[in-house]
């Protein structure tokens, strides 16, 4: 079967069984037509002609940090989903949060391979600038504003900061911060910033340098709940830049028959299933993370498709979860 084929036994040109089968407009009725017959036949159009005539992959490859975290597997679902409907296929690397990793893959991705890049980042150096810029492909950044560049990023400064507020709020007097990388602009720099700004608003500036810089590991806020506690032995809260943070924290603390939240209250980010195994022990803040894939896809589709689109910044909404009711809702 070719095309011809297709196109005489739908009474149809074959320029429109060629718009039908790479999503261009036809009308209804012819595309009834066409969809009759390639039922009836089980016809499936050669990819490999496809690339070479369009010269298009219809992949689109997507780098990552990491993929054990739930908010990642919720980014990559939001994608997946999105170019699943619109016939594209995922190239998915993870980079184990290794920056030459990274910057390797970035380098590997061109036109020949893919017709399009996300690259959900942390840490940002001039080199990713050269290398993004050299690609003659559409980029997209989710989880990190990167101007210049179409991204959808989240609120992190104002999610900090009124998280910290509503423990403050609470009753706490002596709160710590928890984060990570600072290199990481979004939930290293923004998230602590937030944390700052709060504790100086509420006239206890000096809270601000109370702080320890961990990894994105529940071991590691295991590890690093036990450093505060030596560096801090009055604190009476602590603000982790992620929920698996706070679930280290908190299994410290259970381990050390320390109560929470009686003598530490506890507070993530991200409104993980890992969370509800403290019940009302930890504050945390929902993000749109299936969200965040959903409308990076659909930006990186508009300018694959339109060479003249206008890249697109969109920052996403939040909200704090309180009760564990609410956690895991989208």
């Amino acid at each position: 079967m070719t095309i011809s084929d297709i196109a005489k036994m739908a009474g149809v040109s074959k320029a429109a069984v060629s718009r039908y089968f790479n999503n261009g407009y036809i009308s209804e009725e012819k595309r009834e037509a066409i969809r009759k017959v390639v039922e009836e036949t089980g016809y499936q159009p050669s990819v490999h002609a496809q690339t070479l005539r369009t010269k298009k992959t219809k992949t689109v490859g997507v780098i990552v940090p990491k993929m054990v975290s739930s908010s990642m597997g919720r980014v990559v679902e939001g994608i997946q989903s999105v170019l699943d409907e619109s016939g594209y296929q995922m190239f998915l690397t993870v980079n184990h949060n290794d920056t030459d990793r990274e910057l390797s893959y970035l380098q590997s991705f061109d036109e020949t391979k893919v017709d399009g890049i996300i690259l959900c980042g942390t840490i940002f150096t001039p080199e990713h600038r050269r290398i993004l810029k050299s690609r003659k492909i559409p980029v997209v950044i989710i989880g990190q504003h990167f101007q210049g560049f179409s991204c959808v990023y989240h609120d992190d400064y104002h999610v900090t900061y009124d998280i910290t507020k509503k423990i403050l709020e609470m009753g706490r007097k002596s709160p710590v911060y928890m984060g990570v990388d600072p290199r990481d602009q979004a939930v290293g720099m923004d998230r602590y910033r937030g944390f700052c700004d709060a504790v100086s608003d509420a006239g206890i500036p000096e809270c601000a340098g109370r702080h320890v810089v961990a990894k994105f590991r529940i071991s590691s806020g295991y590890e690093k709940a036990g450093v505060l506690m030596e560096m801090y032995p009055d604190l009476d809260a602590i603000v982790c830049a992620t929920d698996d943070l706070a679930v280290g924290a908190f299994k410290y603390f259970m381990d050390h028959d320390i109560p929470v939240p009686e003598q530490v209250f506890l507070a993530g980010h991200g409104d993980s299933t890992m969370v509800k195994i403290a019940g009302h022990s930890i504050i945390t803040a929902h993000f749109a993370y299936e969200e965040s894939g959903k409308t990076g896809a659909e930006i990186l589709l508009e300018e694959m498709n339109d060479p003249e689109a206008v890249h697109r910044e969109m920052m996403l909404g939040y909200y704090l979860v309180e009760s564990p009711d609410h956690l895991g809702n989208e």
